[in-house]
């Protein structure tokens, strides 16, 4: 299955089962890559945020006009922050950006539970490093890697290059099918 990518200068297309990293400045306005790639030729849609809280994810999908009703929001920050949190359909909710194993385990239900195209964005890999470790974070990644393959979805994954060690981003690099980079001045490039 393909499916269209509407990302300026990429490819018009991606197979099933592939993984995009978005390697971008740290004060990079993503949101707009993040929504063109959720909004297109998509049916479900899961946004694993561990950068800010569901209520700024729902905001986001508003703002830029991406149907919220196919999106559900795994949300990694308000339990840990203290905020009042009610689990419903589409917004779930782990302990902490470190909850690797909940996280993992929330990505395969919604993905088993859900049919037709499906896209993950998972904002973001820095994040979860922050809170986890450089290991356990890139175990998961690409465990969740392996679930996209596994059921023909594709996903996008945040990184923000400069606060890791060169080695760190290049080993990401080589886990990815493809990678977009946002400058800072906001151009976007490709490689696939």
């Amino acid at each position: 299955m393909d499916y269209e990518l509407a990302v300026e200068n990429t490819p018009d297309t991606i197979s099933g089962g592939t993984g995009v990293l978005l390697l971008h400045p740290s004060t990079g306005e993503t949101d707009r890559i993040d929504t063109d790639f959720l909004a297109t030729d998509t049916d479900h849609m899961l946004i694993i945020s561990t950068r800010t809280t569901a209520r700024e994810v729902e905001q986001k999908l508003e703002y830029y006009e991406v149907d919220e009703t196919r999106a559900t929001i795994l949300d990694t920050l308000s339990i840990e922050r203290g905020y009042t949190r009610r689990r419903s359909e589409n917004v779930h909710y782990v302990s902490s950006p470190d909850d690797l194993d909940g996280i993992l385990e929330d990505a395969r239900e919604w993905i088993e539970s859900h049919d037709g195209k499906l896209r993950i964005t998972v904002d973001s890999i820095t994040e979860m490093a922050y809170y986890a470790d450089d290991d356990r974070t890139r175990e998961a990644v690409a465990d969740l890697l392996d679930l996209l393959a596994e059921h023909d979805a594709v996903g996008l994954f945040h990184l923000s290059p400069e606060v890791h060690d060169e080695a760190i981003v290049d080993g990401y690099r080589d886990l990815f099918d493809g990678v977009v980079e946002l400058s800072a001045d906001g151009t976007v490039t490709s490689e696939f």
